[in-house]
């Protein structure tokens, strides 16, 4: 790879003038966003150097954005968000930034601490890859910089929030169950958690309505505590479901693990879907039918939209749904009243 790649030799490469590059590698406006993209990602590939230092002095910008996490979700066997991360990451460098990690510890969350990127003044905005608990929401909020986040959303509209379409996604993946005959379905995941499972339940819970079923409080079985942490799933007393809709594959996978211990074969006996299509999906026996999360696609919205915010541009707030799709694997049974939908 040569050393000192100029402005000109990235010019010819993609066949357009020096002045166009300048103004795309700087992010100035008159160059279309697709046409940016394209010149940084060839740029990079020749081996052009980015002089961030000069380009933070003249914009009054460190390129930094802080991507922060809640340390429950980060732990050993989560490895969901971490890789949500990766993608954000390159989502990031690919827009010419740079992306600073920080775990919110909860200690630091229940005392409402703010990261040192922002006190040490390193970073030009955040993006909050899941849910974060209101009060440190509202300090957040007194910070002044652009704030996006991920995986969640609250009553506070006024920050743009990037999430999976979780209602939608249950309410399919619930369907698909009833469509092979399953009626007496559980729905397992703490509805008080966070806003997506939540969704995610209010996904299942419509799609029992449409079917003619009742909603049964004993088939909604909690999966964490109010912290977030796992916690025992208690099956229901007395009858049982055929099927259970859980909010996560990570969850399903211990609800199949424990079903197992008790002597139950999936999905001779049971029927378990999941949501994420993550690692869990594929390491459980047998494989999971789930929801698969578009990572990459809400990634690059979450840093188009934190970019924008940077530039000054309106920021409408709201909040976006990224399409989610079922994977259709092993872990569901046909009964026998199959019914069509």
């Amino acid at each position: 790879m040569k050393n000192n790649v100029t402005m000109k030799e990235i010019a010819k490469e993609v066949g357009v003038s020096s002045v166009t590059v300048s103004k795309a590698l700087n992010d100035k406006e008159g160059v279309s966003e697709e046409l940016k993209t394209t010149i940084k990602k060839v740029a990079k590939e020749m081996g052009y150097r980015f002089n961030t230092a000069a380009r933070s002095i003249k914009d009054g910008l460190s390129y930094n954005i802080g991507v922060i996490i809640p340390e429950r979700y980060t732990n050993v066997v989560q490895s969901f968000y971490m890789h949500f991360y990766q993608s954000i990451s390159k989502a990031l460098e690919n827009a010419g930034y740079y992306g600073i990690l920080h775990i919110l510890s909860a200690q630091d969350e229940e005392s409402q601490n703010l990261p040192r990127t922002y006190m040490e003044q390193k970073i030009d905005g955040y993006i909050v890859l899941g849910q974060i608990h209101k009060p440190y929401i509202k300090k957040l909020k007194t910070i002044e910089l652009p704030i996006v986040f991920m995986d969640f959303y609250d009553e506070h509209s006024d920050i743009t929030a990037v999430t999976t379409d979780n209602f939608f996604g249950a309410y399919e993946i619930t369907n698909y169950l009833f469509h092979h005959g399953h009626r007496d379905i559980a729905f397992v995941g703490n509805i008080y958690s966070t806003s997506s499972i939540q969704d995610r339940f209010l996904g299942y819970y419509k799609s029992l309505l449409e079917h003619g079923i009742k909603l049964d409080d004993t088939f909604i079985l909690s999966d964490r505590d109010e912290h977030g942490t796992l916690t025992e799933i208690q099956l229901p007393e007395g009858k049982l479901p055929t099927a259970f809709v859980c909010n996560c594959d990570q969850v399903a996978h211990l609800l199949v693990g424990k079903l197992k211990n008790l002597g139950y074969q999936i999905p001779s006996d049971f029927s378990v879907v999941g949501f994420d299509n993550d690692i869990f999906a594929t390491i459980t026996d047998p494989k999971l039918t789930t929801i698969e999360v578009d990572i990459k696609e809400m990634a690059q919205t979450a840093v188009t939209f934190i970019h924008e915010k940077i530039k000054g541009k309106p920021d409408i707030g709201g909040r976006v749904q990224i399409k989610a799709n079922i994977v259709y694997r092993d872990s569901v049974k046909s009964l026998q009243n199959k019914v069509e939908i």
